[in-house]
């Protein structure tokens, strides 16, 4: 596969989470065409997994898509912060809970056709209670689960963001 030339940069929009910027770019057969590319920080997801084997997941609701939605935690990592010490305070922010055993299984774009997001997958286990303060915009409910439902929730749209199918799973995978 050829790269893409970017001929021209212009930043539209600079927010507080995403900047949006237009590529001008040439392609493999000489010709032009714009990207729209969204600018997001790199982010963390967290699988954390208890003594009974139920994983920590979070209710919050979500203004783009509407509605309440089943996930498992995640945030952005911000400054001068590495990939893992962002998943350990984002699981104390989400769900009171400290990861004493923490191993980096995967990562992945979260949406690579418009989005720089990258996204580090962990898995946590050996959790002991040591809550953080969640962050002021933020209204999260704590859900147990089952790691055995966890394919259920899948197949029936009770899990259905990417992050967490795609966390869920490649735990789920490497378990049995």
């Amino acid at each position: 596969m050829a790269e893409e030339k970017t001929l021209t940069s212009k930043q539209i929009y600079k927010g507080r989470i995403i900047n949006v910027r237009v590529d001008t770019v040439e392609l493999h057969d000489g010709g032009q065409t714009t990207r729209e590319i969204v600018e997001h920080s790199e982010c963390v997801a967290v699988v954390a997994i208890d003594t009974e084997k139920n994983v920590l997941m979070v209710r919050q609701y979500r203004k783009p898509a509407e509605k309440s939605l089943l996930e498992i935690p995640a945030g952005g990592v911000e400054e001068n912060e590495t990939p893992e010490s962002c998943a350990e305070r984002e699981l104390q922010e989400e769900t009171g809970y400290f990861p004493q055993k923490l191993e980096k299984i995967g990562g992945f774009f979260s949406s690579p056709g418009f989005c720089t997001e990258f996204m580090h997958l962990y898995l946590a286990t050996d959790i002991i209670p040591n809550p953080l303060s969640a962050d002021a915009d933020e209204d999260i409910e704590l859900v147990r689960v089952p790691l055995s439902r966890i394919p259920q929730l899948i197949r029936n749209g009770d899990i259905c963001d990417a992050k967490s199918i795609a966390g869920l799973l490649m735990v789920i995978s490497n378990h049995r």
